[in-house]
């Protein structure tokens, strides 16, 4: 800008000399002639001038454009730079993931071999139970003379003598949670043979239960029988009365076990086992018959045991449903 004003500048220098210096120029040379002469050399002057204002503006462009060039690749760079991190960020990702899932196969196989080791169990257990079954109906055809043991009669009406030669006193069962059942028989135990070793009583309960992990229920039986005879008032009677009836509930004998968990619920309403005997009782009761009062015993689970183990009122919400009892205030 400042050269085009220069020039401009001089044209207009140029043009106030012609034109005081006319006279002069007119005695020497033709004025036309002079003119002329400057209008060439103003046009050569303005052809300079624009040239230099082009080769000016290209510059400013070539400028322009290589600022733009660089501020470009400023960005570019930057935008390199982030894709970057958030590739090695998704990467970190996919790494932990890998992991996780690798961890939760592992615990997948875990679960299925517990599984799997469970329920072989299970129909171990299922298949002593059916064989001392099987093994019972074929001794009873060579003994029908003799005396019938612990758990071998048959399905019988609650309260009635589940036993041959027994002494009975009967009791009557009252709750605070259900109504009165019936009349209960107190069973007078019997037997010519000790079965548990002369040891403390922990040994001795160790030793009744142990029949139980082997499935050899009927000895069982008579042990935890002997056991509960022997130590009334002892820490672990309670156990040893469930455990006791359980012997009858796993070999199908419901009324010999509800018969069983009656006397506990009543002899160790505050024993260790007294929720899920109660539990148990009231499943028995529904499956002789007395639905009206299984229900009653197993909606009272929860009212009279608040504080019982959380599995023990589920399992009883549970058959409640199963059942189909209505949940009343008794």
């Amino acid at each position: 800008m400042k050269l085009i004003f220069k020039n401009f500048f001089l044209k207009f220098i140029i043009i106030f000399f012609i034109i005081n210096n006319t006279h002069s120029l007119a005695d020497n040379h033709n004025i036309y002639e002079v003119i002329e002469q400057i209008q060439k050399d103003i046009k050569t002057l303005e052809k300079a001038v624009y040239s230099s204002a082009v080769t000016l503006s290209e510059n400013n462009q070539e400028n322009l454009i290589n600022s733009s060039n660089n501020n470009s690749e400023d960005v570019l760079t930057r935008h390199l730079l982030k894709l970057t991190e958030i590739e090695n960020q998704f990467q970190q990702l996919t790494n932990k993931f890998e992991e996780i899932n690798f961890k939760l196969d592992k615990l997948s196989n875990r679960m299925s071999k517990v599984q799997a080791d469970n329920q072989i169990r299970f129909q171990d257990l299922e298949n002593l139970a059916a064989g001392d079954e099987t093994k019972k109906k074929l001794t009873k055809k060579d003994k029908k003379n003799e005396d019938i043991l612990p758990g071998s009669s048959q399905p019988q009406d609650l309260g009635s003598i589940s036993y041959k030669d027994t002494e009975t006193s009967n009791e009557k069962q009252q709750t605070q949670s259900i109504d009165t059942t019936s009349t209960i028989v107190t069973e007078t135990f019997v037997t010519d043979e000790k079965i548990l070793p002369n040891e403390t009583p922990e040994k001795q309960y160790e030793f009744a239960t142990s029949f139980l992990k082997v499935g050899d229920y009927s000895t069982a039986e008579k042990a935890l029988r002997e056991f509960v005879v022997s130590h009334p008032e002892h820490d672990l009677a309670g156990n040893a009365q469930y455990w006791y009836a359980e012997t009858f509930r796993i070999r199908q004998l419901y009324t010999d076990a509800a018969s069983a968990y009656l006397e506990g619920y009543q002899k160790y309403p505050k024993g260790e086992k007294a929720p899920i005997n109660l539990l148990k009782l009231g499943v028995s009761m529904v499956q002789i018959g007395e639905k009206d009062q299984g229900c009653k015993m197993i909606n009272g689970v929860e009212k009279q045991y608040p504080k019982a183990n959380q599995s023990v009122i589920q399992k009883a919400k549970y058959e409640s449903q199963k059942f189909e009892c209505k949940n009343k205030n008794s």
